[in-house]
């Protein structure tokens, strides 16, 4: 008998996948502003730790800050702009601005469910793959081991209100170390 896990989660090529937690009418390259979080796998402490309340970035976690810092200009096409983000040891925290664009300037999100399981690209799945991707190719070019979770969280900023909130917690995450929901002393 399937577990009550398995039945509530639909099956993709015969295998049980969990269910998306995204907006289902919802475009993801739609303009607007994104809070995203990626955690490290099993929440190990790859990018660094906080001594004294200071971030001391790893190597990693040091091309981590690069290789976001650049994202604007590698899709200068989407009018990406960073609002605040931070590396902490076992995760990322990110507020990502997607501006209007060729991609979405069709008014998609009027009643259409346009978030299906299919091709990411130009938005915002596509440009955390990316990023995802080049901090792990530094990682395997430098022989550092390290994986991130296999997905990210995100949600969609509705207005100037939350915009400040997330902001805030961004920018005291490193002060909140200790009380934060991803806190551990190190390898699990």
């Amino acid at each position: 008998m399937a577990s009550l896990q398995q039945k509530s989660m639909d099956k993709f090529k015969n295998k049980y996948r969990i269910p998306s937690a995204r907006l289902q009418h919802w475009h993801y390259g739609s303009a607007g502003m994104y809070f995203i979080t990626i955690c490290t796998k099993g929440r190990e402490h790859a990018f660094g730790e906080i001594a004294d309340g200071v971030m001391l970035l790893s190597p990693l976690g040091e091309k981590t800050m690069e290789e976001w810092l650049q994202t604007p200009d590698l899709r200068p096409d989407m009018k990406l702009e960073l609002g605040e983000f931070e590396t902490m040891p076992n995760h990322f925290h990110c507020v990502l601005i997607i501006g209007g664009n060729q991609y979405n300037s069709g008014g998609e999100n009027e009643n259409s469910p346009t978030n299906k399981f299919a091709p990411q690209s130009k938005n915002i799945g596509s440009v955390m793959r990316g990023f995802k991707s080049a901090v792990t190719s530094f990682a395997k070019e430098n022989n550092i081991e390290f994986e991130w979770q296999p997905r990210f969280h995100d949600h969609i900023i509705r207005n100037h209100e939350e915009y400040v909130r997330i902001s805030d917690y961004i920018l005291n995450n490193i002060a909140s170390w200790k009380d934060d929901k991803f806190y551990n002393d190190g390898p699990l």
